[in-house]
């Protein structure tokens, strides 16, 4: 899985429209290998970005639980805190 897509479920707040077509991007990218489409290609990539966002906020307003929604806050510092133990020890 392409470490720049994250979990957008279950949050409070919820994932923004800019989260969902992050992580959409994210995906098409990695699926086409294109960071950036030639001009023959942005028209299909854009299309692609456009539905797979589609198709993602529709199973995030689909998707149900019972778990108590993370804080944003909390997990980004937990992220923060691996990330810093993580590289401090290869450096």
């Amino acid at each position: 899985m392409c470490r720049n897509i994250h979990t957008l479920f279950n949050y409070e707040p919820e994932a923004t429209d800019d989260e969902v077509r992050g992580a959409a991007l994210q995906y098409v990218r990695k699926v086409s290998g294109f960071t950036k489409p030639s001009r023959a290609n942005e028209e299909a990539f854009e299309r692609a970005v456009d539905e797979v966002a589609e198709s993602t906020a529709k199973l995030l307003a689909s998707l149900v639980t019972t778990a108590a929604p993370r804080d944003r806050e909390v997990e980004a510092e937990r992220k923060r805190a691996r990330a810093a133990e993580r590289f401090a020890a290869t450096a």
